[in-house]
């Protein structure tokens, strides 16, 4: 008979900022090599060349639109899928081939897969089969005291909240000590005030069990709010991977700029750390030369009246924290972003001045 799981404790990285986002790349745990699938009758291959890797106790983000290749790329990793080409290794074995049961992986799936005839508890304990009774219900008890639902263990999953039930599918996939865990757009049903709340509840499960995660998700917001580390893909390739401050602060490409938050798109001609532009000559992020294709995000632009400015304001949408305004100039739409004390009016003339570096795209 197997022994009992250890309890699992809270550790705080030791390459980990106060807030538990990693400083510096974990020892990679997953590695995926030049993952390819394609489907018959589809034009292009789903997933192209993907490679990425995941730490120790590091949680990874699959960013992109629908139909960007993230759940296809996710279900290689989890072996609900066969590669045509490229090489998966967990903690240094080959599982490229092996049935989703050999991969030692937990799942929490979008519909979070409960079975409705059995109570929480005995839903947590499904995947304990090698344990003694008393010892996967030991092993249960302790996953649902970990995410907070300890007392409702006789409940049944109708009988539950979305973010409960959904803490329940995280408990039953902790429960067998799995080193990684896939979760495939886990907070898809919840309404947007319980998928806030329940995101930073499962980040910091994951962080207390010690288990690595790949997270898919559509939503920049989410993933640039749980993830460690962020792979943005399009059209079944990866085309920039890195921290959500690294990606937002400088994203390689226009695709990734437009992505990860909102960027005005600007041309400009390009000499070492400085940029010409019709805003004048700007200061870069970095280096570039000749003709560049230039990103600016809305809170970089300040608005100034002025009556003969030769920009008028066409929107403005107040969030309380922030405004943003759409401002017209010539052929040119641009979107602001301010705090919410100075208020333009819809139809005001401004002079738009951008007042931090600006990045060079690839």
């Amino acid at each position: 008979m197997n022994e009992r799981p250890k309890i699992l404790s809270f550790r705080m990285p030791a390459d980990a900022s106060p807030l538990g986002f990693r400083q510096k790349p974990a020892r990679p745990l997953l590695e995926v090599e030049r993952l390819r699938k394609t489907f018959p009758h589809a034009i292009g291959a789903a997933v192209e060349r993907v490679s990425l890797s995941v730490g120790e106790g590091e949680l990874v983000a699959l960013l992109g639109p629908s139909g960007c290749g993230k759940t296809t790329t996710l279900r290689m990793i989890g072996g609900f899928e066969p590669p045509d080409e490229g090489r998966i290794t967990l903690a240094g074995r080959d599982i490229t081939h092996l049935p989703p049961e050999a991969r030692g992986i937990g799942f929490v799936f979008q519909d979070y897969a409960l079975f409705p005839h059995l109570d929480v508890m005995e839903n947590v304990k499904f995947g304990l089969r090698d344990l003694s009774r008393a010892q996967a219900t030991a092993r249960a008890s302790e996953m649902l005291h970990l995410v907070g639902l300890h007392g409702l263990e006789k409940r049944k999953p109708h009988q539950l909240s979305g973010g409960q039930q959904q803490r329940v599918a995280l408990a039953r996939s902790l429960a067998v000590a799995p080193r990684l865990i896939l979760l495939d757009e886990p907070f898809s049903n919840l309404d947007a005030k319980m998928r806030v709340e329940t995101r930073q509840e499962v980040r910091k499960l994951l962080k207390a069990s010690g288990s690595a995660g790949i997270l898919v998700t559509h939503d920049q917001e989410e993933a640039l709010a749980m993830a460690d580390r962020i792979a943005v893909m399009d059209a079944g390739r990866v085309v920039q991977i890195g921290t959500p401050d690294e990606l937002y602060r400088n994203p390689a490409t226009e695709f990734v700029a437009g992505f990860i938050g909102r960027s005005n798109i600007l041309t400009g001609t390009a000499s070492g750390m400085n940029a010409e532009t019709s805003f004048g000559n700007l200061p870069l992020s970095r280096a570039a030369n000749g003709a560049v294709t230039l990103a600016v995000r809305p809170e970089q632009i300040m608005l100034e009246p002025d009556l003969q400015g030769p920009a008028v304001i066409t929107g403005r949408e107040f969030r309380g924290h922030d405004q943003i305004y759409w401002v017209q100039e010539g052929e040119r739409c641009m979107i602001v972003i301010s705090g919410p004390g100075a208020q333009h009016p819809i139809g005001a003339r401004v002079r738009l001045r951008i007042c931090d570096c600006v990045v060079p795209l690839t």
